[in-house]
């Protein structure tokens, strides 16, 4: 018995002492679980954002009392134009858009989320059969609804999935590639020899950024090429090629943050370890893995402030959505911008050998 508590003594301290095992063990799960429980803590109450476009007379001919509850769900604008409705739609910047053409009310929605798709027919589908039994009797033709995708109709959930997980596997590989490459070089002494060498720094730099973005490229040829076989059905917009630019810029963005964690890492486990924490929570905040549609304002703000976001977000604008490739400009300069700010803290923390 004796041996036993020594042995479970000596064990807890251990455990106790080993940062990276209390973290990963305790602290990283709890992280979850307030990440998830902030996204998705209000998923049931959040409204559905719904264009009207011009007279809708099931939705205007609802009664005060009624309405406050279809406001409860539904966030409503009006507006004439059907043609930038539809776009905005495509965008993802509204859910759908509702339409009546004389007897008949459509809906128009993205296939880029069918949770929200599905809520606005369901709640459009309720009204116009209140509106029929309210005209029960009368000699107007009953209404009747039909849903349209603003995309076209080969349009499939792979189409939003293949560039957002795309954008992790780009940013996963640039992190951790650089950051367990530069710990292990400095525990081998690879790059005292490199320093004393007549190899410049310029030299090593180039080849860790070509390497990086080799690597991207055979990432995305992968991804692409599977997801376009017909089991899954993949269908690029016609602007697709113009990814290619975002992606170097998103993976010289997450070589940076490599690059600042092998800076500050002594081992390779705890390399591993700071990049994991860094991407694997980026992605869930960032709509590589679902949209974040139910998240809290104050969540939508914060991942506006991560690189992954404007990669995945301008990724699909061009590869699915059909937009021009100017549109991918803006978050081109903020991966830029990053890149610059970070590959300058890692420089000033770099160190070519252990001490």
């Amino acid at each position: 018995m004796t041996s036993f508590v020594s042995l479970s003594k000596a064990m807890a301290l251990g455990f106790v002492r080993d940062k990276t095992a209390t973290f990963f063990t305790i602290l990283f799960p709890l992280m979850f679980l307030i990440v998830f429980g902030a996204l998705f803590k209000d998923a049931g109450t959040s409204k559905t954002d719904v264009l009207q476009v011009g007279s809708v007379a099931v939705l205007d001919q609802i009664p005060a009392e009624g309405r406050a509850d279809l406001d409860q769900v539904l966030k409503i604008t009006k507006t004439d134009d059907l043609a930038t409705a539809l776009e905005k739609v495509r965008a993802g910047d509204s859910d759908a858009a509702i339409e009546q053409q004389g007897g008949k009310v459509v809906v128009h929605y993205s296939a880029a989320d069918q949770v929200k798709a599905a809520t606005v027919r369901g709640i459009m589908e309720s009204i116009v059969q209140q509106g029929n039994l309210a005209m029960a009797g009368v000699t107007t033709p009953p209404l009747s609804l039909s849903a349209e995708p603003v995309e076209d109709k080969s349009m499939k959930t792979i189409q939003y999935m293949t560039p957002g997980l795309l954008g992790w596997a780009i940013a996963s590989g640039a992190t951790f590639g650089a950051a367990l490459t530069l710990v292990s070089w400095r525990q081998k002494k690879i790059l005292r020899r490199l320093r004393l060498s007549p190899v410049s720094v310029g030299s090593i730099v180039t080849a860790r950024v070509g390497v990086s973005i080799g690597i991207a490229l055979l990432q995305s040829a992968i991804f692409i090429g599977v997801a376009l076989l017909p089991a899954f059905g993949l269908q690029l917009s016609s602007y697709w090629w113009a990814f290619i630019p975002i992606m170097i810029a998103g993976t010289l963005a997450f070589l940076s943050i490599g690059l600042l964690a092998g800076a500050v890492s002594k081992t390779p486990e705890a390399a591993s370890a700071i990049a994991n924490l860094i991407v694997l929570p980026m992605a869930f905040l960032s709509g590589s893995f679902f949209p974040l549609d139910s998240a809290p304002g104050w969540l939508k703000t914060v991942s506006n402030f991560l690189p992954l976001k404007h990669l995945v977000t301008s990724m699909q604008d061009v590869m699915v959505r059909g937009q021009s490739p100017s549109v991918t400009l803006p978050a081109i300069g903020i991966l830029l911008g990053f890149t610059v700010v970070v590959t300058g803290a890692a420089a000033l923390l770099f160190k070519w050998d252990d001490v």
